[in-house]
């Protein structure tokens, strides 16, 4: 690593992208454990709190439709939307495109809860990356966006 800028020269990009995988894992598990350190204010474990912010921003889903966005076994986004359920925060509608698979949406608890814990978030983060600019941010956007479109591939279930 340079001393200057914390960043690699440039080289082959199969060794590049492994690095960002090598950041991006750790980064990811300290996350979670961050939010699920500071979210029992709301009651919330992490995959609780996705269920919920995939609805807030995408409205009322079906839990294999959450599955497929995430990428995680619709056994595991059940037994979240039911710990949900449990809490008050989300509710099971009927739905008119399939009669087997409820439409799940957040109660006013849930979206309160979920904003709360968004909240604080934001609030950590943008202290975290206070020192970098729009166009760094927009480059690792972009770059992570490249890599989850080329495992778009990748069963999950």
């Amino acid at each position: 690593m340079s001393e200057e800028n914390g960043t690699r020269a440039s080289g082959d990009t199969g060794d590049r992208f492994v690095e960002i995988f090598n950041l991006v894992g750790p980064l990811y598990r300290r996350a979670q454990r961050k939010v699920e350190q500071d979210a029992p204010l709301e009651g919330l474990s992490v995959g609780v709190r996705a269920v919920l912010n995939m609805l807030r921003e995408d409205g009322p889903m079906t839990v294999p439709q959450m599955g497929r966005a995430q990428a995680l076994s619709r056994q595991f986004v059940q037994r979240m939307t039911n710990d949900a359920a449990g809490l008050g925060l989300v509710e099971f509608h009927p739905n008119p495109a399939h009669k087997k698979s409820s439409l799940i949406a957040l109660t006013g608890k849930g979206r309160a809860a979920v904003t709360a814990v968004l909240d604080r978030e934001r609030a950590a983060l943008r202290q975290a990356g206070a020192d970098l600019t729009d166009d760094e941010i927009d480059a690792c956007v972009r770059v992570l966006s490249r890599l989850l479109r080329s495992l778009d591939d990748v069963d999950v279930n």
